[in-house]
């Protein structure tokens, strides 16, 4: 596999417009209907970057409530999302799971939130999608206490044939459809932020990366 050229490791971000609109499209059902498979291979590095917060948690993108059951039912969970139909499907999610999930529609890059409110912000596979992740990065810094955390769980790309190559040729549409940056590097794009970043974690199988930070 070879370098892939800049323009694709670095493109622009989508509009909130246009993701709003593709994941209010068809894109909430075909996100929502995960392989048990990748289901169990998920399940470990969201267990471990999420199962230990506690407090008034905010799930940033919480799509379809794919998260909610790695959150301790202690925890006081509010989850934000640009599309309405993948928030019908987290309330689903919500009460299959007999948790009271706060859910809202709400712009990542807007939080109405006020400054400090939340003991850890949460949010999955969503950097790569943000129009401009600094953006959304900096509102979860200012929604987070000072003593708090913000945990991220990221894909990367496989480095494990043939999985890396079946994952190049389908980036390009995978772009074009949702907005995902499948060549960005989370730690770094993090890095890039105004947050502290306090640990990294990385997982081979499936291709995920971990970021805990803390607030500027």
């Amino acid at each position: 596999m070879g370098e892939l050229p800049e323009e694709l490791r670095r493109r622009p971000g989508k509009g909130a417009d246009e993701i709003k609109a593709a994941y209010d499209d068809e894109e909430a059902t075909e996100y929502d209907e995960m392989s048990w498979v990748k289901r169990r291979l998920a399940a470990r590095p969201r267990r471990k970057q999420f199962g230990d917060v506690d407090g008034r948690v905010l799930d940033v993108a919480c799509g379809t409530g794919r998260t909610f059951r790695y959150v301790p039912d202690t925890a006081r969970l509010v989850g934000i999302d640009l599309s309405a139909d993948m928030l019908a499907r987290a309330r689903e999610k919500a009460t299959e799971l007999g948790r009271d999930v706060e859910l809202k529609q709400m712009d990542a890059q807007r939080l109405s939130f006020a400054d400090d409110s939340f003991d850890t912000v949460v949010s999955s596979l969503s950097t790569c999608t943000f129009p401009d992740p600094l953006v959304a990065l900096a509102e979860m810094g200012r929604v987070c206490r000072p003593d708090g955390e913000i945990r991220l769980l990221e894909h990367h790309k496989w480095q494990r044939w043939p999985f890396g190559e079946l994952q190049e040729r389908g980036a390009d549409d995978e772009y074009h459809r949702v907005g995902c940056r499948l060549y960005d590097d989370p730690a770094a794009v993090v890095e890039e932020s105004a947050l502290r970043v306090e640990e990294r974690r990385r997982w081979r199988v499936p291709p995920f990366t971990g970021v805990v930070a803390t607030p500027p």
